[in-house]
């Protein structure tokens, strides 16, 4: 019988060490003949991404020694960073940027770079063009000696022998995701302007290649005006499909030369996600059927759609979420994870619906005991409105709350803010619930995964929805018992940290505070961003200048006097999206006020922290922080 204990100071073998280490990401999956290819993000050695080789017998091996990291950086978040053909592989360096190559048939064989030694040019998604052998890859140029003008993006051809860089296609402000028809001779790519983001208006487009590889006639397929197009691709009969959200929700269709476009599933569900990352890959069509995963409610499913009916068939399995699919004649591959199980690979047979996992990784060695179920609900919140979230009650198989007990509660902010949280297996979660406190995992407003509606509902009002969802939903919780509502926490990293300051500043809810590399001053921030995001929140907020004032009334660092509990502040001191001065304005500005701030700031890292044994350090002083508010004893 588990052993009662106050909330908050249960003993956990999720240690911060444990929970920094454990984890790990698979990404990317694709076959080349009979070997199949994907990335693997290891915490234990730095964060760094490698490629993995899998072949038919199930041996596997590394294609490249530490410390080789492979990764874009691309609108500074990157993306597929890699391709695998012919038993070449074709990968971007994190350290210069550039395209290199690999013969993989020749063991003997070490990396040569394809691209030009000029750091300014970075790339990702390539694709092969064995017709005119020459890579095709979205790439983003950042002159030297033009630092206040923005890069310029544009698709490229290389050479697979290597070469000059010639841009393909240029004028629009991004492009993403070409992709080459099965005869070669037709490609089809995304672009977008300012100050749309992609998931907005982003516009489909194909154009024939000519016998020299240069686009002709390009037409507009589908995109742009309020509606935001995802993932172009071809199926062998040479129709285009495409994930489109013209109907309120990203669904699947499929086009024909002739123009007409068919929808595959019209359902009110989401076959599809905010193009943070380049390369995202939500369907892949082998043999008269496309294996795809779509978000309901919160939570993927995956299923086999027949491409002539359109008749969906779920794959059951016990994961939730599903994500970089494809496929390669009866066999589709993804990453699948779930809420007792992080990043596995799985292999589908596009016929039966039968899978089986090939590989894993971070899987939480731990009791069940430690896993809470996650448990959605749903709300009311402002302007008639209804928002969502996951709740994890504390878990623990030899302790549990005391009897007159509700537990404390930490509330997580997504970041983005157009994102979504996942239920997959976090340590995140986990670090928390093991030790007594109960989790709130909220998709407010403006959150992806409801539809486009839900997902424009932060329009114009980011810091007020967002915050006004917080409160509702963790005062929902404490009514209806499952938190402690003098007990309140709140945490979020970058724009989920601006949603932290935003709420600490404008409501009296919460008891304390943290927030990673979040944002304080708005006006800061739409001056002083990378290109991808440099008018984000002419539609989040307003345009800039002209809402200058509607910028300062919302920014945290303008209002700092009306903080009145204790905060701690992680920063990268390389981040180039959340730049540091950020957070020591915010540090300053509360120190002044003689409150209890606690700033912890991490030499080499940038947005985000992949070292382990700063994201342990993290953990570590963050639990002590929340210990220390809420004056739990943990010497009992």
């Amino acid at each position: 019988m588990p052993k009662e204990l106050a909330c908050g100071t249960w003993p956990s073998p999720i240690t911060p060490e444990f929970a920094a280490a454990a984890g790990g990401a698979l990404a990317h999956p694709q076959r080349d003949g009979p070997m199949l290819y994907w990335l693997e993000t290891r915490p234990r050695e730095g964060g760094r991404s490698t490629l993995v080789e899998r072949d038919p017998d199930g041996h596997l091996r590394d294609l490249l020694p530490a410390p080789i990291n492979v990764r874009s950086q691309v609108h500074e978040y990157g993306g597929r960073p890699f391709v695998v053909a012919d038993g070449v592989l074709y990968f971007v360096l994190r350290d210069d940027q550039r395209l290199y190559r690999l013969d993989l048939r020749d063991p003997r064989a070490l990396p040569e770079p394809l691209t030009p030694d000029h750091r300014g040019l970075r790339f990702v998604e390539p694709i092969v063009d064995r017709a005119r052998q020459r890579l095709l890859a979205v790439c983003e140029w950042h002159r030297e000696g033009h630092h206040s003008a923005e890069p310029e993006n544009f698709i490229a051809a290389v050479p697979l022998a290597g070469g000059e860089v010639e841009p393909l296609l240029r004028g629009a402000d991004f492009y993403a995701a070409p992709s080459l028809d099965p005869t070669g001779n037709r490609l089809a790519w995304l672009s977008w302007n300012h100050p749309d983001m992609p998931w907005d208006a982003a516009e489909l487009w194909s154009a024939e290649l000519d016998q020299g590889g240069r686009c002709r006639a390009a037409r507009h397929i589908a995109g742009g005006q309020g509606e935001a197009v995802l993932q172009p691709g071809w199926l062998a009969d040479r129709r285009l499909v495409y994930s489109s959200d013209r109907s309120g929700w990203w669904n699947l269709y499929a086009w024909r030369e002739a123009g007409d476009h068919a929808p595959l599933a019209a359902m009110a569900a989401e076959f599809g996600a905010p193009l943070w990352t380049l390369g995202m890959s939500v369907w892949a069509a082998g043999e008269g059927r496309i294996t795809t995963c779509y978000s309901r409610d919160g939570r993927w499913q995956l299923g086999i759609l027949e491409t002539q009916t359109g008749a969906l068939t779920e794959i059951r399995t016990p994961h939730s979420e599903f994500r970089d699919l494809s496929a390669h004649g009866d066999r589709a591959y993804c990453i699948a994870a779930g809420p007792d199980r992080g990043d596995e690979l799985l292999e589908i047979d596009v016929h039966s619906g039968s899978w089986r996992r090939l590989h894993a990784v971070g899987g939480p060695a731990l009791d069940p005991g430690f896993a809470p179920v996650p448990e959605a609900f749903r709300y009311a919140t402002g302007e008639d409105a209804r928002a969502h979230g996951f709740y994890y009650a504390p878990a623990h198989p030899d302790h549990r709350p005391r009897a007159d007990e509700r537990p404390p509660l930490i509330a997580l902010c997504h970041g983005g803010p157009t994102g979504a949280t996942s239920t997959a297996w976090n340590p995140k979660v986990r670090f928390w619930t093991s030790r007594g406190f109960a989790v709130a995992d909220f998709n407010y407003r403006g959150s992806s995964g409801y539809g486009r509606a839900y997902r424009q509902a932060l329009n114009g009002n980011w810091g007020l929805f967002d915050v006004e969802d917080l409160v509702a939903g963790v005062r929902h919780l404490a009514a209806t018992g499952r938190a402690d509502p003098e007990r309140l926490l709140i945490r979020g990293s970058s724009a989920g940290g601006y949603t932290v300051l935003a709420a600490l500043t404008f409501t009296a809810v919460f008891r304390a505070g943290a927030s990673l590399y979040g944002i304080g001053d708005l006006e800061r921030l739409a001056r002083d961003t990378h290109k991808f995001e440099s008018r984000y929140l002419d539609r989040l907020i307003g345009p800039w200048p002209e809402a200058r004032e509607l910028y300062r009334a919302r920014s945290p660092i303008h209002h700092a006097e009306q903080i009145r509990c204790p905060v701690i502040f992680f920063q990268g001191l390389d981040d180039r999206v959340v730049p540091p001065d950020q957070t020591l304005a915010m540090v300053e500005a509360l120190r002044k006020r003689d409150l209890p701030v606690t700033y912890v700031p991490f030499a080499g890292e940038g947005h985000g922290f992949r070292r382990p044994e700063n994201v342990a350090r993290v953990f570590r002083e963050e639990l002590a922080f929340y210990r220390r508010v809420l004056g739990l004893d943990t010497s009992a």
